[in-house]
């Protein structure tokens, strides 16, 4: 019986996904519902402030700047079947776990520092 119940919460990894960090520049591909029938791909592009590793319930957080200069956040699971892909554009170089304190900047003094790879 506790066999059959961890395979119930055990779901496939999607390998195709990159390794994520916080602070990493991020476009998540997601597929939406609109309608009844119809999906589309909705694209959210934004820093990566927080990222928990929790097995199957692994998530991460996007905080993008929308219009007026509202932030908004967005969780997504990691082993959702609704995420295509992710691009990862750029990496920043961090000393936090969480970057909760990008909430209350603006501007320049938001932005984060890039880190070479080379």
């Amino acid at each position: 019986m506790s066999d059959l119940l961890l395979k119930a919460f055990d779901s496939e990894k999607n390998e195709s996904l990159p390794n994520l960090n916080v602070g990493d520049n991020v476009t998540v591909h997601l597929r939406i519902n609109v309608g009844q029938r119809n999906e589309r791909v909705q694209l959210v592009r934004g820093v990566v402030i927080r990222k928990r590793n929790g097995g199957n319930n692994e998530n991460f957080t996007v905080r993008r700047i929308a219009s007026n200069g509202i932030g908004v956040e967005r969780t997504f699971l990691t082993t959702s079947p609704r995420i295509e892909k992710i691009e990862v554009h750029r990496h920043a170089h961090v000393r936090r776990a969480q970057l909760y304190y990008l909430r209350d900047r603006t501007g320049k003094s938001a932005r984060l520092r890039e880190k070479r790879l080379y």
